[in-house]
């Protein structure tokens, strides 16, 4: 197979969704019937001694939560499928804005008894921003559930996108028998048996055919029957061409936990998501079929595997063939670099591989080199437009507890801070003997101190201050020190040499803007 039919068949896509709605439970279930994984894991409970595959980080483990971005790729009916799954809480959101920058497209997950919830919608503006296709997947229809013309309504209107219902529920809770795929015109209806370890046996056959009738009920058979007649119908039009920009999203209705419905749902959204898409340097557009190799760093990870203590670069790859040993240029380092043991990965799981395409993630080696955002190509160098960095609402001032170990806590404390999970700030005038950290929640704190001390032996301290936003000063030429603030305020660098101030509340933004004549504040940086 050709470098050009390689690329036609990858399918790299992120999956987002409110914490709880069943994200992980949904990426368990694909790889299951990728052949990844043999039996499902569960995220329930601390006790279990199953946990998601997607789920390696300890802390994941013991709170039930996925709190940093896993990265997996399996075969499917002939697709090369890439999953991206995504922190669900809203405390590591920035981790999930900056995988989403490396998907061609989204999964969004919806809990069926809740509908659209606050995270699904600020991770969907995230996909409406970049005009990615969005396929939504209602879940958990085996428990009590909205009406699901209701749920259609409701995902518009909170989301402001067009919806086209591929397949339709048959009852919901005790009562869910199945699904009816209205391209094919076909009733799905589940067979017995331990749906969450295995693939579903189902009974499939024409909406017409009477069996249906008998094996589902003369209530819910007909209750199919009327709500059929109302889609073809009332219902949206399906236009390939508004899912492709993001304006439409194709709906799936099922429950990933049981397996209903799971299925339907892959072997639809694989024919329809798009190959890989092309990216920007600018002005130039970088298509995944150019000849030369070209990708972007989008996360970092230190210590995913203990015995190792290396730390990884997760690579975008945006166009060509990537090749084990390969000689390429690190554009923002100017200079060449050899790729000689790249991997890939099932969540915590790695393996070399001797080569990759556009669509692919690879991790490759990072000996302190590289930065999120860091382009890597062959032939002419160019670098990809940046990734935004966001402010952070939560602060606190770090110490570790035993100064002896100050080496360890400050090499600690900046490999995590590379790898996007806090934000590490010092105050100007006093340099790294006083660290603040900052978070979009405080989630990351707790997780930052279970790091230090599993993977750094360091005990710190954290008091939490009373600031609520930062703002990075644009004006490179101003002198922080002598700017006129409130003081509630605080000057502060980061680890880039950054002026930035803290900020108590917006009203001490409001007086720094007014009293400081021509002064320009950011609460979106660029990763450099």
């Amino acid at each position: 197979m050709n470098t050009q039919d390689e690329i036609k068949r990858r399918r790299t896509f992120a999956i987002i969704s409110h914490p709880d709605a069943g994200k992980t439970t949904l990426t368990e279930k694909l790889l299951l019937y990728g052949g990844a994984i043999l039996s499902a894991g569960t995220v329930k409970g601390r006790k279990n001694s199953k946990h998601a595959v997607s789920d390696w980080m300890e802390i994941e483990r013991q709170r039930g939560i996925s709190v940093t971005s896993s990265v997996m790729q399996f075969e499917y009916d002939n697709y090369c499928i890439n999953i991206l799954d995504t922190p669900g809480h809203q405390d590591f959101s920035e981790d999930t804005y900056r995988t989403l920058m490396a998907a061609d497209s989204a999964v969004m997950v919806i809990d069926a008894s809740k509908g659209v919830e606050a995270q699904t919608k600020k991770l969907f503006k995230v996909c409406l921003l970049r005009h990615i296709p969005v396929f939504t997947f209602i879940n958990k229809m085996d428990r009590a559930a909205m009406n699901p013309f209701a749920l259609l309504e409701h995902i518009e209107k909170e989301l402001g996108i067009s919806t086209y219902a591929m397949n339709w529920p048959i009852g919901s809770g005790k009562d869910f028998k199945g699904v009816y795929e209205r391209d094919h015109k076909q009733i799905l209806c589940f067979a017995g048996g331990q749906h969450g370890q295995r693939e579903v046996e189902k009974v499939a056959g024409d909406i017409q055919d009477e069996k249906f009738r008998s094996l589902l009920g003369d209530d819910f058979y007909e209750q199919l029957m009327e709500d059929v007649e109302l889609l073809d119908i009332a219902s949206t039009v399906f236009e390939a061409d508004k899912v492709q920009n993001g304006r439409l999203t194709p709906v799936f209705f099922g429950s990933a936990l049981t397996n209903f419905g799971v299925e339907p749902f892959l072997s639809h959204f694989l024919a329809m998501t798009t190959s890989p898409l092309s990216r920007y340097a600018g002005d130039v557009e970088i298509e995944p079929t150019d000849d030369h190799f070209s990708a972007f760093v989008f996360k970092i990870q230190a210590n995913m595997n203990k015995a190792h203590r290396d730390r990884i670069a997760f690579l975008r790859i945006c166009s060509g063939k990537f090749e084990k040993g390969m000689e390429v240029t690190h554009v923002q380092a100017n200079r060449k670099i050899k790729l000689a043991q790249p991997q890939q990965f099932m969540a915590d799981n790695r393996e070399i591989v001797e080569t990759a395409y556009a669509g692919d993630v690879i991790g490759v080696f990072d000996p302190g080199i590289f930065a999120i955002g860091d382009t890597l190509c062959t032939g002419k160098p160019f670098a990809f437009d940046k990734i935004p960095t966001f402010a952070p609402e939560h602060f606190a001032r770090v110490q570790q507890k035993d100064t002896m170990k100050r080496k360890q806590f400050l090499k600690g404390i900046t490999q995590i801070a590379q790898e996007g999970a806090i934000q590490v700030f010092q105050e100007i005038n006093i340099g790294m003997e006083e660290i603040i950290v900052g978070g979009v929640g405080v989630l990351q704190f707790d997780v930052l101190e279970q790091r230090l001390k599993s993977e750094y032996n360091v005990d710190i301290k954290l008091d939490l201050l009373p600031f609520q936003c930062v703002r990075w000063i644009e004006n490179e030429e101003i002198d922080p020190n002598a700017l006129n603030l409130t003081s509630e305020s605080k000057r502060v660098k980061d680890l880039k040499g950054r002026n930035l101030i803290i900020f108590a509340n917006n009203w001490g933004i409001k007086w720094a803007l007014e009293q400081n004549q021509g002064l320009i504040l950011t609460d979106i940086g660029t990763v450099e």
